[in-house]
């Protein structure tokens, strides 16, 4: 009977006493929801991107018709690198958002910054902090963490992102707006044609 008792009080101790948070190495699975019409993207040709993001992660990826889609690997980091790889194909940015990113190139008129797998936009020199930048070489460098602000994405996809917004508190709209205002005095903006052509994408 006592041995019988051990057990029990063993048995409810563990169960009173679950453990706080599941290891980061243990084995996961998470599903998460997109727009049924983006299944597609994430498929790709033949099934290329999905075999692609499988091979690069390691994780077993299922998606259903309704849209939601299962993600099985065995550590909660790969789930999130594939996750997030998913999420970057089929979310839209949006106007107004901060999104943490990375500076994957500069140019002499702005750098260039991944904000989700796959998808980045420019920061024009004049908009890359709140005060005048001269050099962008002197304000951030490729492989740097910068928080931005999508202010605008045009009917061609290409993305407008600014520094300044984050760091004066502006709305997307304020900063389109002292965006379109002339240069005055020792103009801080690169020309305009440069600014066109920074637009042209990715390496």
């Amino acid at each position: 009977k006592d041995a019988r008792m051990q057990i029990l009080e063993l048995i409810h101790n563990t169960i009173a006493e679950p453990r706080a948070e599941i290891s980061e190495f243990a084995p996961r699975m998470t599903s998460i929801k997109i727009n049924p019409e983006k299944i597609g993207a994430v498929i790709g040709p033949g099934g290329k991107v999905i075999r692609g993001i499988q091979d690069r992660t390691g994780v077993k990826i299922d998606i259903q018709e309704d849209g939601t889609v299962f993600v099985a690997g065995v550590d909660g980091a790969t789930v999130a690198l594939a996750i997030d790889e998913i999420r970057g194909l089929t979310e839209d940015l949006e106007v107004g958002r901060i999104y943490t990113g990375k500076v994957t190139r500069i140019e002499s008129y702005g750098a260039f910054v991944e904000i989700m797998p796959g998808k980045e936009g420019m920061v024009h020199i004049s908009q890359l902090a709140d005060y005048r930048v001269n050099r962008v070489e002197d304000e951030v460098q490729v492989g740097d963490e910068v928080m931005v602000m999508v202010t605008d994405v045009d009917p061609g996809g290409r993305v407008r992102l600014s520094r300044q917004a984050v760091l004066a508190g502006w709305t997307a709209e304020e900063a389109r707006e002292r965006d379109r205002r002339p240069p005055s005095g020792g103009d801080r903006r690169g020309g305009g044609g440069d600014r066109r052509g920074g637009y042209g994408g990715r390496r």
